[in-house]
């Protein structure tokens, strides 16, 4: 299966395991900034200093990655393990990819849930918090240049901002809907895709690989849900992390789009229909992301942490959230070894599928409506004290109460836009920042009219 598994390996030198470690874990530490910089991270490391793959494998596997649901850069850095080592290099660059993120994440997120109301604390969330905004503005204005190649794509931009945000229409259905609407179209109208002219398949899939696509298939399947499986058995199904497992486990399945797009979600799910989480939690909680290595998908840890501790059931509170804060990081991230150990093979000859690359420039549309709709729902809990909603017919929509504003998050606000976009600085230098600023405003400037 290991030879089977390594194919197309192009590297004229033998590549040492070990030194394929050393820069797996470097990068999981070192990935601050969202998937753009990540990617651009590791094109660096292993096409232009170590040449290890060539740039046009390393586009086509991107491209293969944005296909999936879940995190595109730790799918990249799995394919490209997988590609150097087998099994055993797709496992270890995935997993370091996301560990080193992980970790630090769980320590922020029971800060936050044991120490949120210290005034100190609560400070440096709120510097955070405040710059969240301008991250996920900027997050769309990058998404755009991207995808709005034809008119068609701006029209699915706008028609999925109505869809998400006044309609209420599940982010996995308007997704799934979306790609399957592209797929079935796009042959007869490819202009409104802007698709080219395929690059000739190569059939690279060597003898026997589809009853070994079954096996793998099976074999992550079990990996995957086996943890949650236990919980169950244990706890009961009735649990709260049995709940939060597969809500997990459904979203893994259809996040595609990005951290930002899963926000949407997120946002639905999570604080409106589940009520584990209020609004300014969600905000707080990608301020919180924004800070670590690795995904910025690893929000969902704090979702996990918090719905868990909320219910623990007969288990101690922090236990309950630290189980769940892990369960949910397992059932998000295992499944992109799962696609990548399954589907990976198939690389090569799904390039020249016209009708694959129309879904997956419809998806990237829809997704810079979706994270438009982040960008307001997140802009007004931000921006104001008082976010109700109101319902016109079957139009549900936002409203505030403006006299709520609150000038100190509309002060550091602004301070990250004029950071971010103006003048261009990376975002560590922009949480940095706007966090002092924060904890200037909040502990040294009390008595300040509306900045209390």
């Amino acid at each position: 299966m290991q030879d089977g598994l390594r194919i197309m390996v192009e590297s004229k030198t033998e590549i040492s395991f070990v030194e394929a470690i050393r820069l797996w874990l470097r990068i999981g530490c070192l990935s601050f900034g969202g998937a753009p910089a990540q990617i651009a991270m590791l094109h660096k490391s292993v096409v232009d200093e170590r040449k290890w793959i060539d740039e046009t494998t390393f586009l086509h596997a991107l491209n293969f990655c944005m296909l999936l649901p879940g995190p595109e850069a730790q799918q990249l850095a799995t394919y490209i393990g997988w590609r150097l080592h087998g099994v055993k290099g797709g496992l270890a660059a995935g997993t370091l990819f996301v560990l080193p993120g992980a970790i630090v994440m769980l320590g922020l997120c029971l800060v936050y849930a044991l120490l949120g109301h210290v005034p100190f604390v609560s400070a440096l969330f709120f510097g955070l918090k405040a710059a969240v905004l301008a991250v996920v503005v900027e997050a769309v204005m990058r998404i755009a240049k991207r995808a709005f190649k034809t008119r068609a794509m701006v029209g699915l931009s706008v028609a999925s901002f109505i869809a998400i945000g006044l309609l209420g229409v599940p982010f996995p259905a308007l997704v799934l809907g979306v790609a399957a609407l592209a797929y079935g179209i796009s042959p007869f109208v490819p202009q409104a895709f802007a698709l080219a002219i395929p690059p000739k398949a190569e059939d690279v899939i060597p003898s026997g690989q589809s009853l070994r696509t079954v096996s793998t298939i099976f074999v992550w399947l079990t990996i995957w849900f086996a943890p949650l499986a236990l919980v169950a058995l244990i706890l009961g199904s009735d649990h709260r992390l049995v709940d939060i497992g597969l809500f997990f486990a459904k979203l893994a399945t259809v996040t595609f789009g990005g951290a930002y797009a899963l926000l949407a979600w997120l946002a639905q799910a999570a604080v409106e229909s589940k009520g584990w989480l209020q609004p300014h939690e969600m905000v707080d909680g990608l301020g919180l992301a924004e800070t670590t290595p690795g995904p910025t998908i690893l929000v969902t840890q704090f979702v996990g942490l918090l719905a868990a501790m909320r219910a623990p059931g007969l288990l101690n509170p922090v236990v309950a959230g630290i189980l769940g804060a892990l369960l949910t990081t397992w059932m998000t991230f295992v499944p992109s070894f799962l696609w990548i150990f399954s589907f990976a093979p198939y690389l090569e000859r799904h390039r020249s599928n016209r009708r694959l690359s129309a879904s997956l420039t419809a998806i990237t549309a829809i997704v810079v409506g979706v994270v438009a709709w982040v960008v307001f729902w997140f802009g007004l809990h931000v921006l104001f004290a008082d976010v109700g909603e109101m319902t016109l017919g079957f139009i549900q929509m936002p409203s505030v109460i403006f006299s709520s504003i609150r000038p100190d998050a509309l002060v550091l606000s602004l301070l990250a836009f004029v950071l971010l976009l103006v003048l261009h600085q990376g975002l560590g230098l922009t949480l940095l920042v706007t966090t002092g600023v924060g904890l200037v405003i909040k502990l040294a400037l009390p008595g300040i009219v509306g900045f209390s």
